[in-house]
């Protein structure tokens, strides 16, 4: 039995001793009672040397209270487990040196007497593999923030970049839609020109041809009617030409304007009188009753252009023995005159291009006209700050209404 005794004995001593952990036993003292090779080599000690001797000799002395107070709670509440969960534990050899180490503490009996034996591992390259794989990652991220950074400034180029070339491309198309546009515009106004010009020529040429037949003096009557006409297609040759010159002085920005304090009444007689002579067997313009209650500061001339300009429209587009109603009213800062006619009317799909230049709505192709009156109108009253808009029905009539500022502002 003594044998058996021994050998179990021995065989302890030697997996005691061939641990691959460092073992230390302590008492309740805390002094150290037995350590094993492992032990003696993680701390740099001779066999025998570290028995007798306090644990604290293995403790950096920073840590030696905190951990007395740790291995005095362990005591009280005896169970197996880590020592120093959570934090990070260190331990110092006999040069001096400190290391830092994990532990795990077993309580046991023997003799009844209380021992802890602490399973000790030197953890210095798992801490500094940890330290480089933080470092690693450190770095990692630092690489990857710069690298984003890099790539975010590549991509914000790229995109401007492709704005510029969009950019280009748009203005490209601009420019070719822009010539092409203007290349309509000058095929439509030699076409026109060539109409307008040519009719009104050709009744001259007829008209002076005719009168000079008329030598007689009883043939007089005769020869003033053509007197007339010819009169009558100059006055509208310098009409047009006068057009053209306004497009000109607007589209270079040359226009001025000159404004000057008037009643509305001197410049609507001097409208209704001129438009007499274009006026069709039985038509009638009424004329306002209330407009000796306006004055106004605006440019005189200007609004005599607009005025004439819609009144001719309203009567050429309007049939024999038809009204063409004139009405003055207040809008707030505003002179509201509306000029309502019983012409032919706007088509519906064509009043959204009534406005721009050279445009003619297909119900009036066979009636002489240029297509610029409109255009020019809004552009004067535009600039002088009013509005002009306009409602229309084909076939039963328009009303255009151009709102005029009472002062210049």
């Amino acid at each position: 039995m003594k044998f058996f005794e021994k050998s179990i004995e021995e065989a302890f001593l030697i997996l005691f001793e061939g641990a691959s952990e460092g073992i230390v036993v302590v008492n309740s003292a805390q002094v150290i009672v037995a350590t094993n090779e492992s032990a003696r080599t993680i701390f740099g000690y001779r066999e025998k040397e570290l028995e007798g001797k306090p644990l604290n000799i293995l403790i950096p002395d920073k840590y030696e209270q905190a951990h007395r107070h740790h291995f005095e709670d362990f005591m009280h509440h005896s169970k197996k487990r880590r020592m120093g969960h959570g934090r990070d534990l260190y331990g110092v050899r006999k040069d001096g040196t400190t290391f830092p180490v994990e532990a795990g503490l077993n309580p046991f009996v023997l003799h009844n007497h209380r021992y802890v034996m602490a399973l000790v591992s030197d953890i210095t390259l798992r801490k500094k593999q940890e330290r480089e794989i933080l470092e690693l990652n450190e770095h990692l991220e630092e690489r990857i923030e710069k690298r984003t950074h890099t790539l975010n400034e590549t991509v914000s180029q790229l995109k401007e970049e492709v704005a510029l070339r969009l950019e280009a491309e748009n203005n490209a198309k601009e420019a070719l839609r822009r010539e092409k546009e203007l290349n309509e515009l000058k095929t439509k106004f030699l076409s026109l020109v060539s109409h307008e010009f040519k009719t009104p020529l050709s009744g001259i040429a007829s008209s002076a041809s005719l009168a000079a037949k008329y030598t007689k003096e009883e043939q007089q009557e005769k020869r003033e009617k053509h007197f007339k006409t010819i009169q009558s297609k100059v006055k509208y040759l310098n009409t047009i030409i006068d057009d053209f010159l306004s497009i000109e002085r607007l589209d270079s920005n040359k226009t001025t304007y000159r404004y000057t304090r008037f009643p509305l009444s001197q410049v609507l007689d001097e409208v209704v009188y001129d438009a007499q002579v274009h006026l069709k067997q039985g038509q009638q313009i009424n004329y306002p009753k209330n407009a000796e209650e306006f004055e106004l500061e605006f440019d005189a001339k200007i609004l005599e252009l607009v005025l004439k300009n819609l009144l001719h429209n309203a009567l050429k587009y309007s049939r024999e023995n038809s009204q063409v109603t004139l009405n003055i009213s207040e809008q707030e800062e505003y002179i509201k005159l509306d000029i309502t006619d019983e012409g032919i009317g706007i088509p519906q799909e064509e009043q959204k291009f009534i406005f721009d230049r050279y445009f003619r709505a297909a119900n009036v192709l066979t009636t002489a006209g240029t297509g610029i009156g409109l255009n020019i109108v809004k552009s004067h009253i535009e600039n002088l700050g009013g509005e002009i808009s306009f409602t229309s029905q084909e076939g039963e009539g328009s009303t255009f209404t151009i709102l005029i500022p009472y002062k210049n502002h």
